[in-house]
């Protein structure tokens, strides 16, 4: 007969398994959403992409990924012609948040037993799922940061300039931030552009915050597990 002691725990795999498919949606529209981005202002430029009046500029969107061209009458832009691309990918990373950050902050708790979304559990087996999640969570910002910042990490003052050869000329780093990793390059033209694509620099921050829920439910979880340990020796001593 066991004497592991059993405690209560929400039920979030329906969560998680929300959270996997929303974010494959979210990986394979973006991929989509930046293949229509190419060379999309360059069509406006020449023409290819026609609009109400006369094109005045384009820019770009962090997310949904998008080309926008800016036209008098009025926008036009690379999500156009995907119709619901975009929507789905609101959708799909309205989702994702919910279902992801509704899990993490759900592994912080121990129910009573007995509900229907309650199910029972040991202190190891809770470890266990934290230490999961905090692995899969923090493996994704430092892979990003690391994609995003490794010019920041080597040279705040020279981030812009970075492996681009640039000679006796090379753009100014100015206005360096390193949560999210981000610095304003300013060109010998006086020209001024972000070092790194607003959505990737925006995307790199918001994985922090994962990585800080799942933080948290592991360190409640390894107390709990500790203090179940301190326990059960001090029983076994007594017993003895």
């Amino acid at each position: 007969m066991s004497h592991t002691r059993t405690y209560g725990a929400y039920r979030t795999s329906g969560l998680w398994a929300a959270a996997g498919i929303s974010f494959g949606v979210v990986v394979i529209g973006s991929g989509l959403a930046l293949l229509s981005m190419l060379e999309y202002d360059e069509q406006c430029m020449h023409g290819l992409t026609r609009g109400p009046g006369a094109l005045l500029r384009t820019r770009y969107e962090a997310f949904p990924p998008a080309t926008v061209c800016e036209f008098e009458g009025g926008d036009v832009s690379s999500l156009d012609s995907w119709v619901v691309l975009g929507p789905l990918l609101t959708l799909a990373s309205a989702a994702l948040l919910t279902c992801l950050f509704t899990a993490l902050v759900a592994e912080w708790f121990e129910p009573r037993p007995g509900a229907p979304w309650v199910r029972s559990t040991t202190r190891a087996r809770k470890l266990n799922r934290t230490a999961s999640a905090l692995f899969v969570t923090g493996s994704a910002f430092p892979l990003l940061y690391a994609l995003a910042g490794w010019k920041l990490l080597a040279g705040p003052s020279s981030a812009c300039s970075a492996g681009g050869g640039w000679g006796s000329h090379p753009p100014r780093t100015l206005e360096v931030s390193f949560l999210p990793p981000q610095a304003t390059c300013q060109y010998t033209s006086g020209m001024t552009s972000p070092l790194n694509p607003a959505w990737l620099a925006s995307l790199t921050a918001w994985s922090a915050v994962p990585l800080v829920l799942a933080s948290v439910g592991f360190a409640l979880a390894w107390r709990r597990r500790r203090a179940e340990r301190r326990s059960t020796a001090a029983q076994a001593q007594d017993a003895a």
